[in-house]
């Protein structure tokens, strides 16, 4: 990443012009020329000099190190957009967004019920399923949630064989090395996080498997696939899998969908008919 001088300077400029003394903590004076702040004095709350700040502003700078935008951030009261903006200007990644965890957010959750035909799950980043409706568990399955890894795809995959009979056995090496590259993706932005770090360790003890294409270490971030399902009731369908991040960048909706000129449709309108309790695998 390279940094923009211009754009940034530009973006400093107007954002020091938005922030008025008083919200900075600043008199405003009677003699204020502007409505906003002086170059001095963004440079005083964020702790450098004035002459360094003055550069930045004339595009003439150097670039300035993540410490220094985290002080620059604060001192024209940014919101998270408007930071991630100033750091991608300034040629760096932005600092990791809070994270959801294991919350869904209401408005997904609201989501997953207005899609009646179509299953929906929200999913982790690590895997964990997190919501699902129930055309997903009329698909799927349930998730078993007593055990620390029960409800997590990945583990499900390679710890419990009855995970693999709902998918074409000449496709089981293929999604294997497609959830070991999405986890090590996920693993990567989380490094160092003890949950991630708990889970790897689980998977290379319990699978030979995992453990071996973990070596070989591919990255690749799941966002849309087709897959074929094997349902006891109604048969193999062909779905669609589209993928989608939540704002927060730590969970995903994950949509199975009919692809076109397929009976998909017909197949799941049966499955929406018999419903859950008696076709359903049991976890």
């Amino acid at each position: 990443m390279t940094i923009d001088r211009r754009e940034l300077a530009d973006f400093l400029r107007r954002s020091r012009d938005r922030v008025r003394p008083q919200d900075a903590g600043l008199p405003a004076g009677p003699r204020r020329r502007i409505p906003g702040l002086r170059r001095e004095e963004v440079a005083q709350l964020a702790g450098m000099s004035a002459d360094y700040y003055i550069r930045l502003e004339q595009a003439r700078g150097p670039q300035p190190s993540p410490q220094m935008l985290a002080a620059l951030a604060r001192a024209l009261r940014l919101s998270t957009d408007e930071r991630d903006h100033l750091y991608l200007l300034a040629g760096h990644r932005p600092p990791a967004a809070r994270a959801a965890g294991d919350h869904v957010a209401p408005g997904l959750l609201h989501l997953l019920d207005q899609l009646p035909g179509t299953p929906a799950q929200v999913l982790g980043e690590l895997g964990d399923v997190l919501a699902q409706n129930a055309m997903a568990r009329a698909l799927l399955g349930g998730v078993c949630t007593v055990s620390e890894h029960g409800r997590n795809v990945v583990w499900r995959w390679f710890a419990d064989p009855a995970a693999r009979a709902a998918y074409p056995a000449e496709e089981h090496g293929h999604y294997s090395r497609v959830h070991v590259a999405d986890l090590r993706a996920a693993v990567g932005r989380r490094a160092g996080d003890p949950a991630a770090t708990r889970l790897v360790e689980r998977l290379r003890g319990a699978s030979e498997e995992f453990a071996g294409l973990w070596e070989l270490h591919e990255v690749a971030v799941r966002r849309h696939s087709r897959m074929r399902v094997l349902h006891p009731v109604i048969g193999p369908v062909d779905l669609d899998c589209q993928i989608l991040l939540a704002p927060e960048g730590d969970q995903r909706l994950v949509l199975l969908t009919p692809p076109p000129g397929t009976d998909t449709a017909d197949r799941l309108a049966l499955l929406g008919v018999v419903g859950t309790e008696q076709f359903a695998r049991v976890d």
